[in-house]
């Protein structure tokens, strides 16, 4: 049974024992292990909803649970976003293009414990606006991770970012943030991918939740298509995500979702 006698700040977020900090480590390599493993099933002609069978195929070989699947009623074990999908794209029929670019998210259940993760994959050849896309993406969420310690704040995270991205005249998602995790897919705070330094909750030892910046070549704003699920850019830009989950340690930060292959970014090659 979890228990929930640990500290909560007066914004709401939970403070977590050193303890738990293990228990997401486990969720989070199984997580990083199916991304890392499912590249070799990313290609022209395959579609999202093949690679999501072999998600959860790799989800139950884990002895995992996934943590989507009848969340709200969401029927698989991953979102996968492709090209102007922002996020929540749900897995179907549709086949992969050569130069399509995907951003697959998974989130799996050990032992009580939450492991959020996703990464930008491509199908075939990559062109070079896509590829810098993508690549200032993967370094924004660096950025702000970067910003990850005791004192600092999470407007520092956000700012971190969002300065990065809008210093190579790309914009940042508003419409979708991070959130906090542990024993719960979604908790306080909002992580929001933009902010202004020293402003929002002062960060502590033992926080936990995912940073997750969406990033578009066009303009920031998004619309969610009539499923209720996939948010896409409302001027049809390439949209690219990277999410890692971290938690606050003493002096730092503590990524849990780290590849065990060395394949976070890039996915291909």
């Amino acid at each position: 049974m979890y228990d929930n006698s640990g500290r909560v700040t007066r914004d709401g977020i939970r403070i977590h024992e050193p303890a738990d900090f293990a228990g997401m480590h486990k969720a989070g390599r199984v997580a990083a292990q199916i991304l890392d493993d499912i590249a070799p099933h990313v290609f022209p002609g395959q579609t999202t909803g093949e690679i999501d069978r072999f998600i959860t195929e790799m989800v139950e070989a884990h002895a995992a649970t996934s943590a989507t699947i009848g969340y709200r009623g969401y029927q698989h074990a991953s979102c996968i976003s492709v090209n102007h999908v922002v996020c929540h794209g749900i897995p179907g029929p549709k086949a992969l293009k050569d130069g399509d670019i995907l951003n697959i998210d998974v989130t799996v259940i050990i032992d009580g414990w939450f492991g959020d993760s996703s990464r930008m994959y491509v199908a075939g050849n990559l062109n070079r606006k896509a590829e810098r896309l993508i690549q200032v993406t993967h370094d924004a969420l660096m950025k702000g991770i970067e910003a990850v310690k005791p004192g600092n704040t999470f407007g520092d995270i956000g700012h971190a970012i969002q300065s990065y991205v809008e210093g190579h005249r790309m914009s940042v998602v508003r419409d979708f943030c991070g959130h906090g995790l542990g024993r719960v897919f979604h908790a306080p705070p909002n992580v929001l991918h933009y902010g202004r330094p020293g402003r929002e909750a002062v960060l502590e030892e033992g926080m936990f939740f995912t940073i997750e910046p969406m990033v578009n070549l066009g303009r920031p704003e998004t619309k969610v298509l009539a499923d209720d699920w996939t948010a896409v850019t409302r001027d049809k830009s390439l949209s690219a995500q990277f999410e890692h989950s971290v938690g606050v340690t003493a002096d730092g930060v503590d990524i849990f979702t780290l590849s065990p292959a060395g394949k976070f970014h890039p996915t291909w090659g």
